[in-house]
C-alpha cells in the first residue's frame, strides 16, 4: 500500500526560506519601536545612581541633562566605514543613529553636585537628592 502525504504550504521548509524575510535588520531613527538602550536606576536617602549600556558610543557623544527630577540621557552612535579595499560587506547587525531616554524621578537633583563615568560602554551617573524645602507656617494676626 501507497503512502500518501497531505501537502502542508505552511511546513517548516517553507517557514525556513522566509525566516528572516520579515525580520527588520535595521533600526530607523525615529521608526516605531527604534532602538533603546537599557537603564537600571537605584535609589537611597541621598541619591539616585542610574547605570545605562550605552556600547560603541564615544564618551564625547553622550549628552546628559538635569531639570529638576527629569534627567535625560542622549546618545549618537556613528557608522564608521571598517570596509577595505577591495571587501564587500555581507551582512551589519551594528545598529547607527541617535538614542534617548528621558526619566522623572521622586525628588528634585542637585545639579551641581551631579557626577558621570563612562567605562566599558556603561554609563553610570550619581545624582545627589536636593535637600527637601521644609513648608514655613505663618502666624495669623
Amino acid at each position: 500500500m501507497a503512502s500518501i502525504t497531505r501537502f502542508n504550504p505552511f511546513d517548516e521548509t517553507i517557514d525556513d526560506l522566509f525566516r528572516g524575510f520579515f525580520v527588520r535588520p535595521v533600526s530607523y531613527e525615529g521608526a516605531a519601536g527604534a532602538a533603546q538602550f537599557r537603564v537600571d536606576v537605584a535609589e537611597n536617602d541621598k541619591a539616585y545612581t542610574l547605570r545605562a549600556e550605552i556600547p560603541g558610543v564615544k564618551k564625547d557623544d553622550i549628552q546628559i541633562t538635569i531639570d529638576g527630577d527629569t534627567v535625560a540621557i542622549g546618545a549618537e552612535a556613528r557608522n564608521e566605514k571598517d570596509v577595505k579595499n577591495g571587501d564587500r560587506v555581507l551582512r551589519t547587525e551594528r545598529t547607527f543613529g541617535k538614542v534617548y531616554r528621558a526619566f522623572t524621578l521622586g525628588q528634585a537633583v542637585d545639579e551641581t553636585s551631579a557626577a558621570a563615568r563612562y567605562a566599558d560602554g556603561v554609563l553610570e551617573l550619581t545624582l545627589p537628592k536636593k535637600a527637601a524645602v521644609q513648608a514655613k507656617r505663618i502666624a495669623i494676626q
